[in-house]
Parts: structure tokens; C-alpha cells; sequence
């Protein structure tokens, strides 16, 4: 998997994708829209066709590039899919823990694509091993699929609406049977999921960048609590769990998702900018040049430009192909650090006063080492200016992030981690400032790395690979 000690960032959660479009050549669709969703997950992908009768399935470890080619494409046959790249979150990067996962049940076959992180992983697990039955993987992804199959009820909507009543967490489910495709949205909306249209069939998407991608038309976000039910009479909405409160993931905003996207029926491109207007408002400083580190916080940077005035341009180019690698680094490599990742521009930063945006400081083990290589680039000053506010609490709901110990803001002060850093100035978005960038209530997300209030109450930290132990590496 990618070397994640040259990245500084909470890791992207995973993509998941469905099609049940008639006529149509939906491996080839799906390969596409995974495509278009690569940026959520590099350690696995895979795809899971129906023809009505019987499902085929191709998955293995790599980017979506590398584990389709026109041959093993070929035999995945149907008119329906689901597709899922993963990032791993509960369960180590191997793969028994690639998905879709597949098995057979009384009601026929079944696949399941999961995109989150249940936090109740634990129990559920030991009451399926109770009941005799077998786990081939350390992933809570395997657990919704064997409880789904085992789950009370004559239809698939009875069982889909059963296990969504244990299973605590977050989990954006695309559900594949023989002939039905369906969409699934936990009842607080950790992560998203919408809706799309294809010519005449229907598609669904972890983001809507990837219904662009394919030349679908995005018609609406699914909601939390929601089932989806699509086949031969079109999508249905089925009401499979009572929705509490809303807890979209703020950091689909602030990084996830990509710019292009829409999200709670807003431009993803639109709300970074206002969160770089809102910060340059917040933490204004004189200086010659604005720049983001590229790409994510790149938008931010252009809005903070914009509303303080100061030219916007580039002081770092991204290899934007080596933090892809499955290659590890050797030793010399590894010292080098960052510079695997970014190459300075030192015409446009020599005796200059600049502000450098970002989007977030996990740990803070990268962050440092750009500042030095800009200053050694000729900048005469850095001020570091970030469109979120100090992250001081882990996730639970699926995203990788780190523990509390390993977090920066956990255990320094904003003028302490000016001085790790190295850089003259420092300066976080506010919990105020990013609502305002965004333009939505605070009651419409979870915010729970900035405040420690989780919206399903205090979930115990474990590690992703807390299961591993329990299951033959070999």
C-alpha cells in the first residue's frame, strides 16, 4: 500500500459504486466511476456483476488501473454491479479484506460494497461466531455481509432494514442480489452517497464526480436512514432505519471529496473557497504570495487570495504519481522525506513572504519538513495558514486518521506547533469560521475530531488491524 509516512492527512474512507442499467456494458461503467472515485481508496478494488440469475466477481490488491484489464473485464457479464476501491479503516491492507464481499444465502447471492466503520464491529462479530459462522477477513465489511445474509426476513428490503437496526456506525452500503440493486445510508449520513441517472438505468456513487465520469445525471443525494431499492420498475425509497440527527463527515468538504463534486446540494469547489475567504478574514497577514499545498488545500488557497488580495501562485509541484506506489522507499529514500512527493519552485518563492494553506495538521510529521524546503527554496518568510480548525480527537466512523497520542493539537498548543513547525506564523480556521466557509449549521455534520462530542456517544479507540490477531496471516 502507499507509503503513509510521507502523508500528513486523515486517509480517504473508501468509494463504492452500483448500476442497473439494461443494454449497457456496466463492468466497463463501473470501471470507470472507480475510476473517477480512485482518490478514496488505493489499497483494492473490485467489481461484482449479476445477469439476472448469477453473479460474477473480479477483485485484487492495487489501484483500479492495475486490477482490471480488458480480460478479466471481460467475463463479468450483467446488467447489474457494484464496484468498491478500498482504503482500510477496520481491517489491515491484504487481500481477504478487498470487496466487494460475495456469498451465497437462502435468498439467492449477494455482494456487498461498504464504504465506513462500524463501531460496535466487536460484539456483532462474536455473535456471528457464536452462531457458527465462519469469517474469512478482519473487515466489519465481511460482518455486514454475513449478518445481511443471515438476517430475518422472506425479502432482501426486510433484511437490509433488520441488520441496519444492530449495526452501529457509519456505512454507505451499495448491495448487489440477483436481480435488484440497492443503496444504503446509515441513519446519521456519515458518509456520502447520491443518486444518478443513465440513459435508462440508474446508478449510484460515493460522490457525484463519478456519475460525470460516466455521463449520468446526478438527481439527488440519498438520504440518511435510507434504503434504495432499484430493479426492473425503477428506484424506490424504503425507509430502512429512524434517522436521529445529521452527521455528514465535515471532512468530505474540507478534503474527501473532489472539487468537482456536489454535496447536501452544494459545489464542493465553492465551499473550499469560501473556507480560504473565511480564514484569510481570521488570520490575516502582510505577505507577497499565496500558495496551497497541492492538490487539496489548492482551493482553499485560491479563496484566500481572493478575499485578502495578495496574488495567488504555486510554490510546490506535486509528483502526483509517487504517493501511489506500492514500492516502498529504501532508506536513503525515506530520509528524503517530502521531496518524493514535492519539488519547490524557487523562482516564484526566493525573497518572498509567503502563506502557505493547508487543509489540515494531523501528526505534523510533514508539515515541518515543507516549510524547510521552501525556506531553503529562497522564502524569506512562511506563515502557515490551515482551513480547518486543530484536529484533537481520532475518528470512529471510518476515516484513518491516528490515535490521540499521535495527533499534534492533542498534545500542543497552536503557539507550540508554530515552533515545531518552524514557520513565523500560524493560524487555524475556527469551528465558527468553517461553518460560515461552508454555509450549513453545525447540525448538519459530525465534528467530533474537533470537539470530542461523537454523535453515537463515546466509541472505544481501536486500532484497524484490532481483529487481525484473531485470523491466520498465512
Amino acid at each position: 500500500m502507499p507509503e503513509r509516512g510521507v502523508s500528513d492527512r486523515p486517509h480517504e474512507a473508501c468509494g463504492v459504486f452500483g448500476i442497473y442499467a439494461r443494454g449497457e456494458d456496466v463492468a466497463r461503467i463501473t470501471f470507470f466511476a472507480l475510476y473517477a472515485l480512485q482518490h478514496r481508496g488505493q489499497e483494492s478494488a473490485g467489481i461484482a456483476v449479476s445477469d439476472g440469475q448469477r453473479v460474477s466477481m473480479h477483485k485484487a490488491m492495487g489501484l483500479v488501473s492495475q486490477v482490471f484489464n480488458e480480460e478479466n473485464l471481460k467475463p463479468l457479464q450483467g446488467y447489474i454491479a457494484i464496484g468498491h476501491n478500498r482504503y482500510s479503516t477496520k481491517g489491515s491492507s491484504r487481500l481477504p479484506n478487498a470487496q466487494p464481499y460475495m456469498l451465497e444465502s437462502a435468498l439467492g447471492p449477494l455482494a456487498v460494497a461498504h464504504n465506513g466503520n462500524l463501531i460496535n464491529a466487536r460484539q456483532l462479530r462474536q455473535r456471528l461466531l457464536e452462531r457458527g459462522v465462519g469469517l474469512s477477513s478482519t473487515s466489519d465489511s465481511e460482518l455486514l455481509t454475513q449478518m445481511l445474509a443471515g438476517a430475518p426476513g422472506s425479502t432482501w428490503e426486510e433484511r437490509i432494514a433488520h441488520t441496519m437496526q444492530e449495526a452501529i456506525g457509519a456505512y454507505s452500503l451499495t448491495i448487489l442480489t440477483s436481480r435488484a440493486l440497492y443503496a444504503v445510508r446509515d441513519p446519521w449520513g456519515f458518509r456520502p452517497l447520491c443518486l444518478g441517472r443513465l440513459n435508462g438505468g440508474w446508478v449510484v456513487a460515493s460522490e457525484s464526480c463519478a456519475l460525470t465520469t460516466i455521463g449520468a445525471q446526478y438527481e439527488r443525494d440519498i438520504e440518511p436512514g435510507e434504503i434504495v431499492a432499484i430493479d426492473e420498475r425503477g428506484p424506490r425509497s424504503i425507509a430502512g432505519a429512524e434517522r436521529t440527527r445529521k452527521a455528514l463527515c465535515v471532512f468530505e468538504f474540507i478534503y474527501f471529496a473532489r472539487p468537482e463534486s456536489l454535496l447536501l446540494g452544494q459545489s464542493i469547489y465553492r465551499a473550499r473557497c469560501g473556507l480560504g475567504r473565511q480564514l484569510a478574514i481570521e488570520h490575516p497577514v502582510e505577505a507577497d504570495l499565496v500558495m496551497g499545498i497541492p492538490d487539496s488545500a489548492t482551493t482553499a488557497a485560491i479563496g484566500y487570495a481572493q478575499e485578502s488580495g495578495i496574488p495567488y501562485g504555486e510554490g510546490l509541484i506535486k509528483n502526483r504519481y509517487i504517493g501511489r506506489t506500492f514500492i516502498q522507499p529504501d532508506d536513503r529514500l525515506r530520509r528524503v522525506g517530502v521531496a518524493l512527493k514535492f519539488n519547490p519552485l524557487p523562482d516564484n518563492l526566493a525573497g518572498k513572504r509567503v502563506i502557505v494553506v493547508d487543509d489540515s495538521i494531523v501528526r505534523g510529521n510533514t508539515s515541518g519538513p515543507i516549510v524547510a524546503m521552501l525556506r531553503r527554496a529562497g522564502a524569506r518568510e512562511v506563515h502557515m495558514r490551515v482551513s480547518s480548525p486543530p484536529i484533537r480527537y481520532p475518528c470512529m466512523m471510518g476515516v484513518d486518521m491516528a490515535t490521540r497520542e499521535e495527533l499534534i493539537a492533542a498534545r500542543q498548543s497552536v503557539e507550540e506547533i508554530r515552533q515545531h513547525l518552524g514557520v513565523d506564523s500560524l493560524g487555524y480556521l475556527s469551528l465558527e469560521g468553517l461553518l460560515a466557509g461552508i454555509g450549513r449549521p453545525a447540525e448538519s455534520f459530525c465534528l467530533a475530531c474537533f470537539t470530542g462530542r461523537y454523535p453515537v456517544g463515546e466509541p472505544e479507540e481501536e486500532r484497524k488491524e484490532a481483529f487481525d490477531g484473531a485470523m491466520d496471516e498465512a
